[in-house]
């Protein structure tokens, strides 16, 4: 079991990634208003490396969504992040994202629908 975490600079494709990952088998997720540390600072006008305050002005978006999402199976998993992938294309560029996922050891309050005893 993995938790995948989608921090998300283009909120525009928000509903798009959300509805394939129904498709493709996600059962729910969270999803988080935030703010990066690059933002942060410059709102603050505290001075931070060019290439930070590059992106955020480029962008002209202070803040960005986080998904998350636990998610069983291996293959659902890998067509998730083929979803992002698809989506916002390569996410090395400056200012589109990160995505990672953890392993989950344990999960509580958690129904799977699949289950029955």
């Amino acid at each position: 079991m993995k938790a995948l975490f989608v921090i998300l600079n283009e909120t525009e494709e928000l509903n798009a990634i959300l509805e394939d990952f129904v498709k493709v088998g996600v059962r729910g997720a969270t999803i988080i208003d935030s703010q990066g540390m690059g933002a942060a600072l410059t709102m603050g006008d505290v001075p931070i490396f060019g290439g930070l305050m590059r992106v955020m002005h480029d962008n002209n978006r202070p803040y960005n969504k986080v998904i998350f999402t636990v998610i069983e199976d291996e293959a659902v998993l890998e067509a998730a992040v083929g979803v992002v992938d698809t989506q916002l294309g390569d996410l090395s560029k400056p200012g589109v994202g990160l995505m990672f996922s953890v392993p989950v050891d344990n999960v509580w309050g958690w129904t799977n629908p699949d289950y029955t005893e």
